[in-house]
C-alpha cells in the first residue's frame, strides 16, 4: 500500500493490475481503514482513470458471486446515483416497462444513497425478499421477464470499504462501481451518469468491456433521462444529443419527477405509473428511459418505434403484469 500511495502522491495513475490487487487485499483485510481512506481520497482528488476503475471492478467480480443465466441476453438499466436530485424510482420502473415490452431485464441495484428510495427500497415495500438463489432468479426472469440482484448479496467486497466510505463522507470511485458489477455480466446495459465526465469515463469502460451499451446523462445533472433538459446518449453505434421534443415528448419541471420526502411517497408514484394513474410528466420520463433501453437492446428499431413499444407496454397493462408476477415469485 505504501508503494501505491507514493505513486498517487507523485501524481501517477495506478495500473489495472494494481487496483485489482488492491481490491483483493481489501477483501482479505490486509489494509487498515486509514490506508483505505488515504487511497480513496488520493484517487478522488485526481479523478479515477479507466484502468483504475476496471481493476477495482475485476477484483469485486472475482471476490463476488457470479450468476450463470444460461446464455440469456439481458439488459441492466441503472444510474450511478449521487446526482442529489431525489427523483422517484425511474430506472426501476423503466425496467418493468422494458420487461412488459417482451425483453429480458437483469436489474442490479441497492438501497438509497442520496435519494429517499433506491431500487431495493421500493421493491422491499412491495414485500419482495431478495435472493441469490439461481433457480429462483431464473424463474423470475423466464416468467416475469425480469430478475433483481440486490447488490450486497453478490458484491461481497463492498462491505469491506463501507465503514471507510461512510466515515469520509464524500463520493469516491466506489460510487461509480455499482452499475459495473452486475453478477450475471449482462450483454446489454443502459447506464445513467450524473455529468459529462462520468459519461466519457463509462463510455471508455464499456468499450473496453466489449458489451452492447448505452450511457446517458442529462445536461442539468440528472443521472438518467429527466426530460427537464436535453440529454446525451452514447452507444456502440452513435453519440447524439436529444431533446424531449426529439422523442415526441414534452419538457417537464424538476418538481414533476421529484420522489417525495419518504420511500412510501416514491412508491406511490412508482405504482401510479404502472397502474396508469400517474401524471403525464411522470409517465413520459419512464417512456423516455424505457425507450432508450429498448433501443440499446434492439438497434434496428428507431427511437420513435422504441417510444411506441414502451407506451404499448404501459398502456396495455403488460408492464404492470410483469411487476405483479415479479412480486409474486419473489415474495
Amino acid at each position: 500500500m505504501k508503494h501505491y500511495l507514493e505513486s498517487l502522491v507523485e501524481g501517477k495513475s495506478l495500473q489495472r493490475e494494481d487496483t485489482h490487487e488492491i481490491m483483493l487485499n481489501i477483501v482479505g483485510q490486509k489494509y487498515t481503514e486509514q490506508q483505505i481512506a488515504a487511497l480513496l481520497m488520493g484517487i478522488q482528488m485526481r479523478g479515477v482513470t479507466v484502468d483504475e476503475l476496471l481493476g477495482l471492478r475485476d477484483g469485486l467480480l472475482e471476490t463476488g458471486k457470479y450468476i450463470d443465466l444460461e446464455g440469456e441476453e439481458t439488459l441492466d438499466i441503472v444510474g450511478t446515483g449521487g446526482d442529489g436530485k431525489n427523483t422517484f424510482n425511474i430506472s426501476t420502473c423503466s425496467a418493468f416497462v422494458i420487461a412488459g415490452a417482451g425483453y429480458k431485464v437483469t436489474k442490479h441495484g441497492n438501497g438509497a444513497s442520496t435519494s429517499v428510495s433506491g431500487a431495493s427500497n421500493v421493491l422491499q415495500l412491495h414485500g419482495v425478499k431478495f435472493s441469490d438463489d439461481r433457480d429462483r432468479l431464473l424463474r423470475s426472469l423466464h416468467e416475469a421477464g425480469i430478475c433483481y440482484f440486490h447488490a450486497p448479496l453478490f458484491a461481497y467486497g463492498m462491505k469491506f470499504v463501507g465503514p471507510t466510505r461512510k466515515a469520509i463522507q464524500v463520493p469516491t470511485c466506489f460510487n461509480l462501481l455499482g452499475p459495473l458489477v452486475n453478477p450475471c455480466h449482462p450483454h446489454y446495459s443502459l447506464h445513467g451518469t450524473a455529468n459529462q465526465s462520468q459519461l466519457r469515463l463509462y463510455t471508455n469502460i464499456h468499450q473496453r468491456i466489449g458489451d452492447r451499451f448505452g450511457v446517458v446523462t442529462s445536461y442539468d445533472g440528472y443521472d438518467e433521462i429527466s426530460l427537464t433538459s436535453g440529454f446525451k446518449l452514447v452507444t456502440n453505434d452513435f453519440e447524439k444529443v436529444f431533446t424531449p421534443k426529439d422523442m415526441g415528448l414534452n419538457y417537464v419541471n424538476p418538481e414533476d419527477i421529484y420522489g417525495g420526502n419518504t420511500a412510501e411517497e416514491a412508491m406511490h408514484i412508482f405504482d401510479s405509473v404502472l397502474e396508469g394513474t400517474s401524471t403525464e410528466a411522470q409517465k413520459n420520463v419512464i417512456l423516455a428511459n424505457a425507450a432508450c433501453g429498448i433501443n440499446v437492446l434492439n438497434r434496428y428499431v428507431s427511437m420513435e418505434e422504441s417510444i411506441d413499444m414502451a407506451r404499448e407496454s404501459l398502456d396495455s397493462g403488460r408492464a404492470l403484469q410483469a411487476f405483479k408476477k415479479f412480486v409474486e415469485i419473489n415474495s
